[in-house]
């Protein structure tokens, strides 16, 4: 299936989920190359719905969208789902996170557990402080109690 059709189909797709739930949106597909693709979701007041508890319905809407595409094309795209800024405020957040721990775990020499994390954004936290050469980082323990270690080198 060619990317003009797959565009259209999640905006297709994104449009009839989100009006069967009541919700009136704009939606914006970027293509982010490597079959993955970026779903930008604008509302005048549905925002902190789409959006839920501690990003929920974002991730199902997610999660939902990708599955359906799966059905419709017979093939997995990888599909990042964002309302407003969110993702990107929420990246931010967990970099901020993941330097404060660094810098706790060089200041104190023990490891700084990290809990409560997503793989998602286990990731986004592992990525950041492989930037630096001072610091490790670990996911530790089995699902759903899986949780990043930060410790110095």
């Amino acid at each position: 299936m060619n990317k003009v059709n797959i565009n259209s189909n999640i905006q297709e797709l994104t449009e009839k989920l989100l009006s069967l739930a009541g919700v009136s949106v704009q939606v914006e597909v970027i293509d982010m190359g490597e079959n993955t693709y970026e779903v930008n979701l604008s509302t005048d007041d549905e925002t902190g719905l789409l959006i839920g508890f501690r990003g929920e319905n974002i991730n199902a809407i997610q999660t939902v969208l990708g599955i359906m595409l799966k059905g419709q094309t017979g093939d997995w795209y990888r599909l990042v789902v964002n309302v407003g800024d969110y993702r990107q405020k929420q990246e931010e957040k967990l970099k901020e996170l993941a330097t404060q721990s660094a810098d706790r775990a060089i200041e104190t020499k023990e490891p700084q557990p990290i809990y409560n994390l997503s793989a998602s954004a286990r990731r986004i936290i592992h990525m950041h402080l492989s930037l630096r050469d001072d610091i490790i980082t670990e996911s530790e323990g089995v699902e759903p109690e899986r949780y990043l270690v930060v410790k110095t080198k």
